[in-house]
């Protein structure tokens, strides 16, 4: 069970996730989804068989929490819109789709559950910003101990439309999506490569309100274990 809050009132929104879904590849435009699928061979991660793709993730790694314990130091974490279907509502938040780099090259599905799946503790209904989507600004940064790097930026106009993402999602979804966590696919790094900080923040923003969204934590690495 997480609490959230609804931005810009007092409202809270408890939502118990009962799924949560990781989407890839989700971009409109196809050749920067190409670029991203190239980014990622190079740190010898296989070609998807088809796009996009999507992987389930184990309930409990959705987190808003500040710091997220790794292990290993190959570790990176990516910006993504999240959307949190409730019985009455769709939310929107941004969240990082954190995720083992090493055990990727082996495995996708498996990687994926290796990291908390971290997201904003503010939301939005997706029915106020609909009508201004494609206009809203995602992006990340790295660092050490705080904004250092920007890391991605691109708009939503980027990536597939909510209605299209959703579509294809529920192709693989049995029984309801109340409960659904869905992570919506990334945006290619502006570094060319992962960078693996201990620092990670992810912002959707609002150019027209200045309102924004952002989930922001550090990722300690679990040396405090001597083999």
């Amino acid at each position: 069970m997480l609490t959230f809050r609804l931005q810009g009132s007092a409202q809270e929104i408890v939502f118990s996730p009962q799924k949560t879904v990781m989407a890839g590849y989700t971009g409109r435009d196809q050749a920067a989804v190409m670029k991203h699928i190239e980014e990622l061979r190079q740190h010898g991660v296989a070609a998807p068989d088809r796009i996009p793709t999507f992987y389930p993730v184990i309930g409990d790694r959705l987190t808003t929490a500040e710091r997220i314990e790794v292990l290993g130091h190959r570790t990176s974490g990516e910006a993504e819109f999240v959307l949190l279907f409730a019985v009455d509502q769709l939310y929107v938040g941004v969240g990082s789709d954190h995720t083992d780099r090493e055990l990727e090259e082996e495995t996708i599905i498996k990687s994926k559950q290796m990291c908390a799946k971290v997201v904003s503790r503010d939301l939005w209904r997706y029915e106020d910003v609909k009508e201004r989507w494609d206009d809203l600004l995602l992006r990340s940064w790295v660092g050490g101990e705080g904004r250092e790097t920007l890391y991605q930026e691109g708009r939503l106009a980027r990536m597939m439309t909510v209605e299209t993402l959703v579509g294809l999602t529920k192709e693989h979804i049995r029984g309801t999506v109340d409960g659904l966590a869905l992570y919506s696919g990334t945006l290619p790094m502006l570094t060319g490569e992962f960078v693996y900080s201990s620092y990670f923040e992810a912002e959707l923003l609002d150019e027209r309100t200045g309102n924004a969204l952002r989930c922001a934590y550090h990722i300690a690495p679990m040396d405090w274990f001597a083999d």
